[in-house]
């Protein structure tokens, strides 16, 4: 018998449905849209915050960098002023490298799950980013040391242990798609969807949950707190949104992921950008990206670029959740 691929994942099925392919994505968006010269703008961590602050985008505090092993010395006296930061690389991908450090025991480190890091490890870790072990393509490497984002009420009771934060895919600087993204004990309290975090699509008008999966599994409450999607509703949507419609004029990038994180302090900040962002948005939202896509091609093409704030009008009205 001969093995037939299922309907629903049927090439003509998915075009039915707008879902745009790697490929797609690949070569009709990325390549067309995100001049090569502009990638180190998003893809180098430390250059991103340094635009950001000129433009005045708000980010998470730098605190500090390190771009050399005979920093690493100082490292802890640098860092006496702040009893909670994170560490990064400023080219590393996919969340790899990042250690946060929530409080202190002594004369040594916490992490968010209560866990000690001692003084060695954290030079260790220091050491093995600035070596590249973290980075795309394995090169030498900066350290950024920032501002540790906690979440307020009601957020913060939506994740297990680690920060949610919403990932908008933005297209000629218009928001296009978003979901919020929820650490899981799978995920290791980390937000990445392949690792296991549960990605919920979000009315782009709203800023109200829709539809929520994980590991392409439709879910209605969160496996570890119990918390129901349906209830969840974004608070400074429309500042959110706004924040990611201005990335286009701070990178350049036509096709730009934006990830940005609401702080009990501070509030709504960009936390990073991303040239090349992933697909699997399209099964959070239940939607296919491609007609989108084309509706701000019909929108924006021989125009000169409007202003965020008009850019941000228009996929409210256009991509609203009960829009056809």
């Amino acid at each position: 018998m001969k093995w037939k691929l299922p309907d629903f994942v049927r090439p003509r099925v998915l075009r039915e449905r707008g879902v745009l392919g790697i490929n797609a994505r690949n070569h009709r968006f990325i390549q067309e849209h995100n001049p090569r010269h502009l990638y180190p703008r998003v893809d180098d961590k430390l250059f991103t915050k340094r635009l950001a602050m000129e433009a005045g985008v708000t980010i998470p505090p730098l605190y500090g960098t390190v771009e050399f092993h005979h920093q690493i010395r100082g490292f802890h006296d640098r860092m006496d002023a702040h009893d909670a930061f994170v560490v990064k690389p400023a080219r590393g991908a996919g969340g790899n490298g990042v250690l946060v450090i929530a409080g202190r025991t002594g004369g040594d480190y916490l992490k968010t799950n209560g866990k000690p890091v001692t003084r060695a490890h954290l030079e260790r870790h220091l050491a093995n980013i600035l070596s590249g072990l973290h980075s795309l393509g394995g090169h030498l490497d900066h350290v950024i040391v920032e501002h540790r984002v906690r979440s307020a009420p009601p957020l913060d009771a939506l994740s297990f242990q680690g920060v949610p934060d919403v990932r908008v895919l933005v297209f000629q600087g218009y928001p296009v798609m978003a979901m919020l993204r929820l650490s899981t004990s799978l995920s290791d309290g980390r937000a990445n969807l392949h690792q296991g975090a549960i990605g919920v699509g979000l009315d782009i008008a709203t800023g109200r949950a829709i539809h929520a999966t994980c590991h392409n599994r439709i879910l209605t409450e969160h496996p570890d707190t119990g918390m129901p999607f349906d209830d969840i509703v974004l608070p400074d949507w429309p500042q959110l949104l706004l924040l990611a419609a201005r990335c286009y004029e701070l990178t350049g990038l036509g096709y730009l992921g934006v990830d940005l994180v609401i702080d009990a302090e501070k509030g709504p900040l960009v936390l990073e950008l991303n040239a090349r962002p992933g697909l699997s948005i399209q099964i959070a939202c239940g939607h296919g990206l491609r007609p989108r896509l084309q509706a701000v091609e019909g929108e924006a093409k021989g125009i000169f670029p409007k202003p965020a704030e008009a850019r941000v009008t228009f996929a409210t009205d256009a991509f609203a959740a009960d829009s056809p």
